[in-house]
């Protein structure tokens, strides 16, 4: 066992020391810490987890985190965001059906704003100059006809669990390209700060060894799909959505660093957070803007987030959204129906269950088998 592994495992054994278990509406079912230390061998001895395995330990990895800085996740404070824990429906226009003189908070409607749901034709140039650059190479970063496109997730505990019913179900699918390889870097336990401050170095290692276990190198990764959110989220929706997106800036760079032939980025914000005590609304649905935020301070020319070599030293990955999950719960989004049932969570109202997972699933489906920026990549001839 290595370090990482026998220190985790420390933490865990800690705990189970600390308290047996976790109430049930941490997840949908009481977290034994000491099963998740056995997981977690198990899973560094080589060992395969399946699903249900793997979905609890995540599980038992963000308690973890949340313990470690000082959270309690059963914690329910009055009034406020709290207010709505546990609705069906908050009321909320989703983004993509918000018109251009909507008013929330001082944000109009539609994901790029303005009322549209469709890229600015300053990007869609920006990603008709990018998109042929993304091709199959060798794990030297050679263009390679027998060589791999790597589309890597970023993110937390959801993410990895949606991140990986996507990929079962791809991976199947003979519309995806025999060259796209996917590769879930995706964390349970590790929020945007995980990836950016506290633990950024292990979190960032965790995912090389992934790359590495998926017969890949880093200088294959291409593409990114990131969908983040923060663990001890602030009081205020519109505050957490500043912070988040600080942290997605750094994120990026981070990734660009790290993956030096990386050229686009697919970001998407929370599905509906009502059934949630951990990640209640607006909370989820405010994390909408962090991703508009960031895509209009790449078009605006943000330093950081340059990505265009011709232009200057290359600090990020071409921005643009991936799907976009959020619904009013069980009130049906007016663009396609989508609808978000408490049966699509577990008892915790945050983390998916398997129908949350597969309607992502779908969602991630559609958008990269159809979306003029990526299908040109993904789908095979």
């Amino acid at each position: 066992m290595n370090r990482f592994s026998r220190n985790l495992a420390t933490v865990l054994l800690a705990v189970v020391c600390a308290a047996a278990t976790v109430p049930a509406d941490a997840a949908d079912e009481p977290i034994d810490m000491q099963r998740a230390k056995e997981l977690l061998q198990k899973q560094r001895s080589g060992g395969q987890l399946s699903d249900d395995e793997r979905a609890y330990l995540d599980r038992a990895k963000e308690i973890r985190a949340q313990r470690r800085n000082g959270a309690n996740p059963n914690t329910r404070r009055e009034g406020g965001r709290n207010a709505n824990v546990g609705k069906s429906s908050v009321g909320i226009e989703p983004l993509c059906c918000m018109a251009a003189d909507a008013d929330y908070r001082g944000e109009d409607g539609g994901l790029y704003g303005g009322g549209r749901n469709t890229p600015p034709d300053s990007l869609m140039a920006a990603f008709a100059k990018q998109v042929p650059k993304v091709r199959p190479l060798n794990k030297k970063g050679e263009p390679d006809e027998e060589g791999k496109i790597v589309l890597l997730s970023i993110g937390m505990s959801n993410t990895t669990q949606e991140f990986s019913a996507f990929q079962r179900s791809i991976d199947t699918d003979p519309r995806k390209a025999k060259s796209v390889v996917l590769v879930d870097g995706a964390q349970g336990g590790q929020s945007a700060s995980e990836w950016t401050v506290r633990n950024a170095e292990r979190t960032w290692s965790r995912l090389d060894a992934r790359l590495v276990a998926a017969g890949v190198s880093p200088e294959q990764v291409q593409v990114l799909w990131v969908k983040q959110a923060e663990l001890k989220p602030l009081p205020d929706e519109m505050d957490n959505a500043r912070v988040l997106h600080e942290h997605l800036v750094e994120i990026l760079n981070r990734a660009q660093a790290r993956f030096p032939n990386l050229r686009l980025a697919y970001l998407s914000s929370r599905t509906y957070g009502g059934y949630s005590g951990r990640h209640p609304e607006p909370e989820s649905f405010a994390t909408a803007f962090s991703v508009r935020w960031l895509i209009r301070d790449q078009i605006a020319g943000k330093p950081e987030l340059s990505w265009d070599p011709e232009s200057g030293e290359v600090k990020s990955p071409l921005v643009m959204w991936g799907p976009y999950f959020w619904a009013d719960g069980v009130r049906p989004r007016a663009s396609d129906g989508l609808v978000w049932n408490r049966e699509d969570f577990v008892a915790d109202g945050t983390h998916p269950s398997e129908s949350g997972r597969a309607k992502v699933a779908k969602m991630l489906t559609d958008f990269f088998t159809a979306d003029p920026t990526a299908k040109g990549w993904f789908v095979g001839q």
